[in-house]
This record gives C-alpha cells, structure tokens and sequence, in this order.
C-alpha cells in the first residue's frame, strides 16, 4: 500500500474546477498533480494560476503515474467516456454529479471499476460538511423523535441569470432535477437511508432560454429537460418525502424540514456545507438552534476523504454506489412522470457512517 499523499489528477477545467483547486490546495493529504480540458488553453491558464505542474490534454493527466484519483468535473453527458477512461487508465474515480446521465451506464461503471480493483466516488460531497453530519447525529440522539415525514424544496430562476454558458444544464443529465435533485437526495439518504419507490410530475415552463451575463449574454437556447419537477419518495427506513426542484421560480428557496413525532428538525441548505440548524419541539414555542460541529471547508472534501480511506484501505463515504442510487432515483421520478405511476428503486446501498465531528481536513494524517 502506497504511502504519503494522494496524487490528484483534473479532468475538465469549467467554471466548478476553480473551487475544487482552490479547496485541494488547502489539504496536505493531497497533491493536485495535472488538469486536463479540451480546450488546452484553459487548463494551462488554470495550472499556472494555482500552482498545478502539469496542464493538457486527458491524455496528459492519464500517462502521470503519480496520479492515483482522477477527478472527473467534465458535463454530464461526458462522465461515462471520461470516468470509463480513467479506469482502464488504472486510476480511481470520483466525479462530478450525476454519476453518469442514466443507470444502465452507472453500473457499467461501477462494474468496470470492480473488475479492476478500483474505486468511484462521486459528488455531492456537501453530506460530509458540518451541517448535515450534525442534522445525522442530532437524528441519532432523537432530539424529534421518530422521523416520520420531510419536506424540501429548491426553487430559483435557473442558472441562465448568472452562468456564462448554461446551455448544459438544460440539457439531458441537467435540469433542476439531475443539477440540484443530488444534493437533496444524497443528503436524505445519508439521514434516512435508501429509497424504496417513488413517484414524480414533471413540466417544461417555456422551450427557449437567455443567458443573461458575460460575452454570450443575449442568446437563446432550447430547453430539453423539464424545469419544474414534484416528486414523492418512501425510503426503507420509514419516512416519506414530498420534494420539489425548479428553475421556473421567481422566489430563491432551499428547504429541508424533518417531521417527528416529538418534533420539527429544519436541516441546513444541502448545498452548503455549514448550518444553520434549528429544531422546534412540541412544547417549544419558537425555533432554536442546535449546534453545528464539523467541516466547512467546501467542495473537495469527497476526494480528500476518498484519498485517506484509499491509504487506509477503508470505505469512502460519497461513494459510487450511493452516486448510483441517487442517479437511480431521480431516473424513476422522470419515469414516474411520464408514466403516471409510482416506480419501484432497485438499489440498497449502505448508508455512509457518520463523519467524526473533530475530522480535520486541514491536519496532514497520510504522512
């Protein structure tokens, strides 16, 4: 077994690359080794910004023996190629979500991985932070009781107002559902467990699309996903869950609340990594807050986790597996849709153990 840190390799050096480059810079127990992107420029720009030896082409990143994880920020319709070359490279995987754009791919995937005695981990990583491991823990302790039901909600405008070509994320593997649907869902199963079945509606507001800021600012492009989707989820575990994800809101909104039976647990945004976190009782007459114990240190904390279970021969939390699941998941919502009823989730993963409260991303522990 290797020693040391983890050599880290990037493929793809999109908007979402410069905070992982900024956040792997921080953690001794990883060393970011190449980037890679089709547009070569672009990755050579970002190696000599922060620091990265190597800029190229995949190509490039691949042939360094010294990388061990590939991280893979490439689109969605790009994972497969691009995790699937990784592997027969002989490098571990962890990827940007969705895991691939449908599950028959996800298990070649994963599948491919096991045959060559490597790992995929994959994002969202936001679970590991320190509001949702302290929602988990106060869970655990009982503060409402018996989970019985929960409610989130993301609602926006899209992301056309800002991103400077989101023309991706209204396509296939995109959407609300398949952009967002991952946070919510990995943070539901990493509190409650696997999904058993689900049922969905979904809509398209409108065909066509403006982005709204930087040099393509003006253009219009076609939407091919729904933008508007309600979904209902049973998990094993018990509880169930009404959720909703849209880009046709005017109003910004993220939600997560948890009904018990001693009562109401309001989770923090699980697209962040911090709090707040706040219970409300059945004899409390407000809100009040619990503490919020644990990482904050931003996207990256997947790949660091996955590099020292990796040194110590351990399961990595923001696994491929549950990345199946929840790919799983959000599929048979579409397919609730359109078919008009529930639909059944094959998939039990284990949910990932509790991230110790004292976990420290910055401590170099690999030597």
């Amino acid at each position: 077994m290797s020693e040391g840190p983890v050599g880290v390799g990037i493929v793809g050096a999109g908007v979402i690359s410069k905070q992982y480059l900024e956040n792997l810079a921080t953690f001794p127990d990883v060393r970011v080794l190449g980037i890679a992107d089709l547009d070569v420029a672009r990755a050579s720009a970002a190696a000599e910004h922060y620091g990265v030896p190597v800029a190229g082409d995949i190509e490039a990143v691949l042939a360094l023996p010294e990388v061990e994880i590939v991280v893979n920020l490439t689109t969605p319709a790009a994972h497969a190629a691009v995790a699937t070359a990784a592997l027969q490279a002989g490098k571990h995987v962890y990827g940007e979500k969705p895991l691939t754009l449908d599950p028959d791919s996800g298990q070649k995937l994963l599948a491919e991985a096991t045959t060559r005695g490597l790992r995929v981990g994959n994002a969202p990583d936001t679970f590991l932070g320190a509001g949702i491991q302290s929602a988990k823990r106060a869970l655990e302790s009982g503060v409402i009781g018996t989970p019985v039901a929960a409610t989130t909600a993301f609602q926006s405008p899209g992301p056309e107002g800002w991103h400077p070509s989101p023309e991706f994320l209204y396509q296939l593997g995109a959407g609300p559902l398949f952009d967002l649907g991952p946070y919510y869902l990995t943070a539901l199963v990493a509190l409650f467990g696997p999904v058993s079945r689900v049922a969905g509606v979904a809509r398209q507001a409108r065909p066509e699309r403006v982005i709204g800021s930087g040099p393509k600012a003006g253009t219009v492009f076609p939407v091919e996903v729904a933008t508007h989707v309600t979904a209902l989820l049973d998990f094993t575990g018990g509880p169930s869950v009404s959720s909703t994800f849209s880009f046709d809101s005017t109003v910004r909104r993220s939600m997560i609340e948890i009904i018990g039976t001693e009562g109401t647990l309001s989770v923090p945004d699980p697209n962040t990594f911090g709090g707040p976190l706040r219970v409300r009782g059945t004899d409390d007459e407000d809100w009040r807050d619990l503490p919020v114990e644990g990482t904050s240190a931003g996207r990256g904390l997947g790949v660091l986790e996955m590099a020292r279970a990796l040194r110590r021969g351990e399961p990595h939390r923001a696994s491929g597996t549950m990345a199946l699941h929840v790919l799983e998941t959000m599929t048979a919502i579409i397919a609730s849709a359109e078919a008009g009823q529930f639909q059944g989730i094959s998939s039990l993963p284990v949910p990932p153990l509790s991230l110790p409260a004292d976990w420290n991303p910055h401590a170099a522990t690999l030597g």
